[in-house]
């Protein structure tokens, strides 16, 4: 035992031993470690509603109100027609060539108007044949209510029998309903005379308004029928650009509100619209409805049918002026 004392008196590596023995036997099998320091940088857990923080004021606006849409659509007018024959018949004239202007009511084509003339004039003489009977009839009226009168004072003074005054009474009713009667066809070939002459004013293709020829689909010794296509008759301006606004969008378009429009071939050329009406119906089968701008200051070059691009900003007025 002393020499054991002193061995472990004089040996720093025994003493060591000893004291990691002593230390693991106190111990026992516990397993303890410190825990882990927590990274640098990991994020906080989440609050105990789990929302995430508020944006910033810039940053709250959905992002549909800050959208812009770009829509094709394609310059119009509000008159543009297809002008129809209102009645059969060869072309006998073409008045009008492609970009010619026209006032309302100029004539673009004639049409083979002889029979209808024929008819007029026949009418027109019936006309005058019943105009005569009539005055033939008055005259006769007159003179059956004077005879009337005569046999009326022959019979109070006992001059002639009853059959004389009943034959007066009865010629002077006749000269009434004989009148009555030319009064009346009078009013019928009146109204044959006017049927004609519409007929004939029908024979002149005209313009319903003042426009440019854009196309001409007849020639001229074409026979025509009726409601065939004759011309297209166009106004130049001014002019209008259509297009569609979902019905789910944040907003609805303004009467006067400005749209930007543009040249689909050329966006540098750009033009101001003001938005003149509004569709209160929605398209049930793309959920839109129709709105309808004029253009403000446009030029001579543009022409209706040219294809165009409008941006339609959905964002509300008050929300687009505090977009940066």
């Amino acid at each position: 035992m002393k020499l054991c004392g002193t061995w472990m008196a004089n040996s720093p590596l025994a003493f060591t031993a000893a004291t990691l023995l002593a230390l693991t036997g106190c111990g026992g099998a516990s397993d303890d470690r410190p825990a882990a320091p927590a990274a640098k940088g990991m994020s906080a857990p989440p609050n105990a509603g789990g929302r995430a923080p508020d944006s910033s004021p810039n940053n709250s606006f959905n992002a549909s109100n800050t959208a812009s849409r770009e829509i094709l659509g394609v310059l119009s007018v509000e008159h543009e027609v297809d002008v129809l024959a209102q009645r059969d018949g060869a072309v006998t004239a073409v008045n009008a060539e492609e970009g010619a202007t026209l006032p309302k009511g100029g004539i673009l084509a004639h049409l083979d108007d002889r029979t209808i003339l024929a008819q007029l004039e026949k009418a027109k003489a019936d006309l005058r044949v019943a105009e005569s009977n009539v005055k033939y009839n008055e005259a006769e009226l007159k003179a059956s209510q004077a005879r009337l009168r005569r046999a009326e004072e022959m019979q109070k003074a006992g001059l002639n029998s009853q059959a004389d005054l009943e034959e007066a009474e009865f010629k002077a009713k006749g000269s009434t309903f004989d009148l009555e009667s030319w009064k009346a066809a009078v009013d019928k070939n009146k109204s044959e005379v006017r049927l004609l002459e519409l007929e004939v004013d029908k024979t002149h293709i005209r313009a319903p308004f003042q426009g440019v020829v854009a196309r001409r689909y007849i020639r001229e010794g074409q026979n025509v029928l009726k409601d065939e296509k004759c011309f297209r008759l166009s106004q130049l301006g001014p002019l209008l650009v259509r297009f569609q606004v979902p019905e789910a969008s944040a907003r609805r378009p303004l009467m006067g509100e400005r749209v930007h429009v543009a040249m689909a071939n050329d966006a540098q050329r750009s033009f101001e619209a003001r938005i003149r009406r509004v569709s209160p119906n929605v398209d049930a089968a793309s959920g839109t409805y129709d709105v309808t701008a004029q253009l403000a200051g446009a030029g001579r070059d543009l022409r209706p049918g040219m294809a165009v691009r409008i941006e339609w900003s959905e964002a509300p007025r008050s929300i687009r002026s505090r977009i940066p």
